[in-house]
């Protein structure tokens, strides 16, 4: 015959093995049971806080974006500030007035043309533009000796 093992008998028998009370063993397999029950949602919790915060900081950004975007249209409205980009942008003058365009100051090596590769201005004035295009892309390189 199969001898009845109680739990409680296993308990106490796994205890006295250990040297621990029985009391103090329930107590770990109960607080290994919460822990066990409480840690996927402790962990949903913490990356849900993260994710909020992060679309927080994203609708700040955006709040600011939006009060520079309107503060921009508040100074396209103004009929000053048009009149002023129109001179800028797109080299409007007002009737009775005379604009000068200066040609030739461009032509200086600054730091950030350096590298650029050289134009080929070597063509009559009667070839095509798509002639001068072909010949200046076959062209780069050949008149820098750097690599």
């Amino acid at each position: 015959m199969k001898a009845r093992v109680s739990l409680r008998g296993a308990f106490r028998n796994f205890a006295e093995r250990r040297g621990i009370s029985t009391r103090l063993l329930v107590l770990f397999i109960v607080l290994f049971a919460v822990a066990v029950t409480l840690a996927p949602p402790t962990q949903h919790y913490f990356a849900q806080r993260a994710q909020i915060s992060a679309l927080e900081s994203s609708v700040e950004s955006n709040k600011k974006k939006l009060e520079e975007a309107r503060a921009e249209l508040e100074r396209w409205r103004d009929p000053e500030y048009i009149r002023s980009q129109a001179r800028t942008r797109l080299h409007f003058v007002l009737p009775g007035e005379r604009q000068y365009i200066i040609l030739g100051i461009g032509n200086e090596v600054t730091s950030e043309n350096e590298g650029a590769a050289p134009i080929n201005e070597d063509f009559p004035l009667g070839v095509p533009w798509y002639s001068r295009i072909i010949s200046s892309i076959t062209s780069v390189g050949v008149g820098s000796g750097n690599p």
